[in-house]
């Protein structure tokens, strides 16, 4: 059963909208000219490399109808790889391909497809089936990340990925994104992903929701979130803040994940981010905006906005309330 809220209720709770989001914030403080260095996933992959980012190994890319024939040369020799859209959005038209057996490709969810499954998938991104807008795209065939063991029971069939939202390069608001089986796989909320509200002082959980409905363990791994702390968590925050120099835009979102050896390793970037974060920390977006731009006019440097959004955001008594509480109604 839906529960209204008045909207009351939400201004009082700092609950920030689409339409704010799109005025204030995103029109406000994300020049049009840039947005295209966040929307095509290999300029920003570019503009990463140029500032020494460490972001996924690229295999390829299928920018015509004709490649597709020749995309298992491509491949060959790779036994795990991922195939997404240059101007996806969402986790739309990701494949992610964990291992093969024989001429056939397994799926992080476990489903096996044959070569003939996969030029079709690559046709359909190519022909704008996934892309922003329905434009003609491209496809990018990048390694499949080897996630840090620390969180593999936070996740099922996929790999977790970590979304930082930035303010005039200060870190505001950070959940981690959970793949289910209901989620294929895929860090995706709307699939039915896990969001994992994170505290930005710390790195540790603050609220976990599915669906928008407060849980406490995973779904498919039975892990308790309640426990979840994230490594490199100083690092996670740097490569996020950064990326608001690197891209010229004021309010947006990075997506990074933890790989085994490299660390915090940026996947994609976004103009326009969600608004489901705010459910995952159990908390509005508007207070902890005003207090970013804040942060932005005094602090002298990206170093003292990130140390002094450690100290505003910092939530020691989150953990027990929320998961507490959601265990007390399950």
């Amino acid at each position: 059963m839906i529960k209204l809220v008045k909207p009351s209720v939400l201004r009082e709770r700092g609950i920030l909208g689409m339409n704010r989001r799109n005025l204030t914030f995103i029109g406000a403080n994300n020049p049009r000219r840039n947005y295209q260095l966040v929307d095509n996933k290999l300029l920003t992959k570019k503009a990463a490399l140029e500032r020494n980012v460490v972001v996924p190994e690229l295999y390829g890319v299928i920018e015509h109808q004709f490649q597709i024939n020749r995309m298992l040369e491509m491949l060959e020799g790779r036994e795990a790889f991922v195939i997404k859209p240059v101007q996806g959005s969402g986790g739309k038209g990701i494949l992610v391909i964990t291992s093969r057996d024989g001429d056939h490709f397994v799926k992080s969810s476990g489903g096996v497809i044959d070569d003939r499954d996969l030029r079709r998938h690559t046709s359909n991104i190519l022909a704008g089936l996934h892309s922003l807008g329905g434009r003609n795209d491209a496809a990018m065939i990048e390694a499949l990340i080897d996630f840090n063991p620390l969180l593999a029971e936070y996740s099922y069939e996929g790999v977790p990925d970590i979304r930082v939202i930035v303010f005039r390069g200060v870190p505001v608001m950070a959940m981690m994104r959970c793949a289910t089986h209901a989620s294929d796989g895929k860090a995706n909320l709307h699939q039915g992903a896990v969001g994992v509200g994170l505290d930005i002082g710390e790195g540790f959980s603050v609220a976990a929701v599915q669906h928008g409905s407060l849980v406490t363990h995973h779904p498919d791994t039975g892990a308790c979130f309640k426990s979840l702390r994230l490594p490199d968590w100083d690092a996670i925050l740097d490569l996020a803040a950064s990326c608001a120099e690197m891209t010229g835009l004021g309010y947006l979102g990075a997506d990074i994940v933890l790989d085994r050896t490299r660390g915090p390793m940026l996947l994609e970037l976004n103009a326009r981010p969600g608004l489901a974060i705010q459910v995952a920390n159990q908390e509005g977006l508007i207070h902890r905006l005003g207090i970013a731009a804040e942060i932005a006019r005094t602090a002298a440097d990206h170093d003292a906005r990130i140390r002094e959004a450690k100290m505003r955001f910092h939530r020691p008594e989150a953990v027990l309330q929320a998961s507490d509480s959601a265990a007390a109604g399950s």
